[in-house]
């Protein structure tokens, strides 16, 4: 079936407009990654681990210039992690720690957690990519 200038030009809209990313977050995602938008830098001055997006998957971590983002999910069995009030992160599935970096401490778990990388677009909201599993 040919589609004419018109058919065409509505159908790509409507195709790109269900290309959102999943999250809501109105990035486009390249090769299955996610792009979070977890708005103004200006939220996060503070040091200590922001559990805001535990539930998207990551933590956000301030510790003076130092800002990033580590997986909010244990390499061992994929539980979803706990913050520790000493910024320190606890499996409560099978008990894997990780220091405030996502290294191990202590397993079962004996793979650090991802480390995402942050950007910020034109606004200066950060943006967190969580590439493809």
């Amino acid at each position: 079936m040919l589609l004419n200038r018109r058919q065409f030009l509505v159908a790509s809209t409507v195709f790109v407009a269900g290309c959102a990313a999943p999250d809501g977050s109105n990035h486009p995602s390249v090769d299955g990654e996610r792009i979070v938008n977890v708005g103004p830098a200006g939220q996060y001055l503070k040091d200590g681990v922001y559990t805001n997006y535990r539930n998207r998957g990551f933590f956000l971590i301030r510790r003076g210039a130092t800002f990033f983002a580590v997986s909010a999910i244990c390499t061992h069995r994929k539980c979803k992690l706990e913050a520790e009030p000493n910024q320190t992160f606890y499996c409560p599935c099978h008990g894997s720690t990780f220091d405030g970096n996502g290294k191990v401490t202590t397993g079962p778990a004996r793979h650090d957690l991802p480390v995402y990388e942050l950007s910020t677009d034109k606004k200066g909201n950060v943006l967190v990519t969580i590439p493809a599993a």
